[in-house]
């Protein structure tokens, strides 16, 4: 990979990453509804900006029903999801959780389109399970129901990307990654809109949460889908896919930078299985994949 790539991959691993800092100094000022729908409202417009100029913006009218969908299960409640869960999980163990989502992609695409499940990728999930029992028990945190019920929530966030993505690759075929992208960030905005005006917080958020509210929204979610495509046009999604391995790490390690994330050896360790259970399961998927996949960013 050129050293320019090899840039652009770093840069966007660091800034998927950095999202989970961003949710975490903001969510309890906004409360998760409002910020996520914050978060896709100024992405969508700021995306619709490039699509107006790139002459890439969607067929509305046409898509519009599965614009709702994958807006609704790539990106309002999985976002929403990971918002709640980092009211309890610090912001690192959130980034490591997340990471398992091509592990509930394989078996989704399994079971939904056939896809086969290899004994790599079987070998993969049950490391992956085994890695966040691993990862969770060996946190700094207390193991108590509302450790369970947040940890729950980000591997639903998880499982609803893979659903997502493999919904995306049967209805979007054909559709530029762009305007797949602004469809599912105004599907989202829509969807969130009702609950976000029922859970509107009593006084307006600081300064400090406005502006993590705002990188989420045009750093770590609009700029990051352009670096995405950028990537995925230059060395295609197998080696774009490896962003899944850095996302991680950086969330940890501004967790830990800016946070003051407690790491510990155990999870350490959890992560070092999750990372190796996705490795095992990313590894040919795409080239033995019968159609293309749908470029569609599922990124935090």
């Amino acid at each position: 990979m050129k050293p320019i790539y090899l840039g652009a991959l770093t840069l966007l691993g660091s800034i998927w990453g950095a999202s989970f800092i961003f949710i975490h100094v903001a969510v309890v000022s906004f409360g998760p509804i409002p910020l996520m729908w914050g978060r896709v409202a100024i992405a969508a417009v700021a995306l619709t900006m490039l699509g107006i100029m790139t002459k890439s913006i969607p067929n509305f009218r046409h898509y519009w029903r599965q614009f709702l969908i994958v807006g609704t299960i790539n990106a309002a409640i999985p976002f929403t999801l990971i918002a709640w869960s980092e009211l309890t999980l610090s912001a690192s163990l959130a980034s490591i959780l997340n990471s398992t989502t091509p592990l509930f992609t394989a078996m989704i695409a399994a079971v939904w389109i056939g896809e086969t499940l290899t004994w790599r990728k079987i070998l993969g999930v049950v490391l992956g399970i085994i890695g966040v029992a691993i990862l969770v028990g060996g946190s700094a945190l207390t193991l108590t129901g509302s450790l369970v019920w947040a940890t729950l929530a980000s591997l639903g966030a998880a499982a609803l990307y893979g659903v997502g993505t493999v919904y995306a690759s049967r209805n979007f075929i054909g559709l530029k990654p762009l305007e797949t992208s602004i469809g599912q960030l105004f599907g989202a905005t829509t969807v969130l809109l009702i609950p976000m005006l029922l859970t509107l917080p009593n006084e307006i958020p600081p300064m400090n949460a406005i502006g993590s509210l705002l990188a989420l929204a045009l750093v770590s979610t609009a700029f990051a889908y352009l670096l995405y495509f950028y990537l995925l046009m230059n060395v295609g999604p197998t080696r774009t896919a490896t962003v899944t391995f850095l996302v991680p790490v950086f969330g940890t390690f501004w967790g830990v930078l800016f946070l003051g994330d407690t790491l510990t050896a155990g999870m350490l360790v959890g992560m070092a299985i999750v990372l190796s259970s996705v490795g095992l399961v990313i590894s040919g998927r795409f080239t033995k994949s019968k159609r293309p996949p749908v470029k569609l960013a599922t990124g935090d």
